[in-house]
């Protein structure tokens, strides 16, 4: 039988052998990825002035939008988790996190600078160079 007929939820299922429930809750969270996300601070940024636009104090606005923030967050971490999961039920490789911590991901735009500082020519000359002027400047006191 072919999986191709039905709607795309009938077809899903299928796909995932009966491991996805009606309405799966990583399919929603997914959808998110196919277009620009904002960065955090400006979606957070935007719903305080809607709120405080609305007529709410800026505490109780701040208060409600970082609440919405941790949710979304909440729930983009469960879809993802629900990724991974089914990736393990089928026995394949998960997929990459969609979603990585912004520390990582500078540490990760980093790591090829750090590892040139040991091994770049120009760098030792320079940092030889610096010792010995600090030498001299501790000669010289």
């Amino acid at each position: 039988m072919s999986f191709t007929r039905g709607d795309l939820l009938t077809r899903t299922r299928r796909l995932v052998k009966g491991f996805a429930k009606a309405e799966p809750l990583w399919l929603k969270a997914m959808e998110q990825l196919s277009g620009f996300d904002p960065p955090p601070s400006r979606v957070f940024g935007w719903r305080v002035l809607e709120l405080k636009e609305q007529g709410v104090s800026e505490e109780e606005a701040i208060a409600v939008a970082d609440m919405e923030y941790r949710q979304d967050k909440k729930a983009k971490k469960k879809a993802y988790t629900r990724l991974k999961q089914i990736a393990q039920l089928k026995g394949k490789k998960p997929p990459p996190n969609p979603y990585p911590s912004a520390i990582k991901e500078i540490q990760a735009e980093e790591r090829k600078y750090v590892a040139a500082r040991f091994f770049d020519p120009k760098i030792r000359e320079s940092v030889r160079r610096m010792m010995e002027e600090k030498v001299v400047e501790s000669r010289d006191k």
